[in-house]
């Protein structure tokens, strides 16, 4: 089966790259610095359906996607989840919370309207995680 990016999350998000085992993406809401990953595998969409081999792998690329992101960002909190509720494609988020941030302390999801980047904000963005991940990330 080839890998396809669930409709939704094509239209929500920006493809940054890749690491071995999932696709990076950035929600295009410039409200809060929000990332996911999605295994590069059809049909799964929980975690125990990947392999012991790819969860430890997911582990691995979600955890340096953390330790980076926390550190640049210099965040309050990092939220991790793989909620799947509307999209079932197995995939990621790692939103980075500010208590000063529009929904603090509830949850990002279903609070207001996301916010899109301006094009000159998103090449930027683009450039700066791009930049901030390329010990793994795979670009092109």
């Amino acid at each position: 089966m080839t890998y396809l990016l669930h409709p939704r999350l094509h239209e929500d998000c920006i493809v940054l790259g890749r690491f071995n085992l999932c696709q990076l993406l950035m929600m295009n809401d410039c409200r809060y610095p929000w990332f996911i990953l999605v295994p590069m595998q059809e049909g799964i969409s929980e975690i125990y359906q990947l392999s012991k081999e790819d969860q430890q792998t997911l582990l691995a690329e979600s955890s340096f996607l953390s330790e980076q992101i926390m550190m640049h960002f210099k965040a309050d909190k990092l939220n991790i989840a793989a909620l799947g509720n509307i999209v079932p494609q197995l995939h990621v988020h790692h939103v980075l919370r500010y208590a000063a941030d529009p929904a603090w302390p509830a949850p990002v999801w279903g609070y207001g309207e996301a916010v899109p980047y301006g094009d000159e904000e998103m090449k930027k963005r683009i450039e700066e995680m791009q930049a901030l991940l390329q010990a793994r990330l795979i670009t092109g």
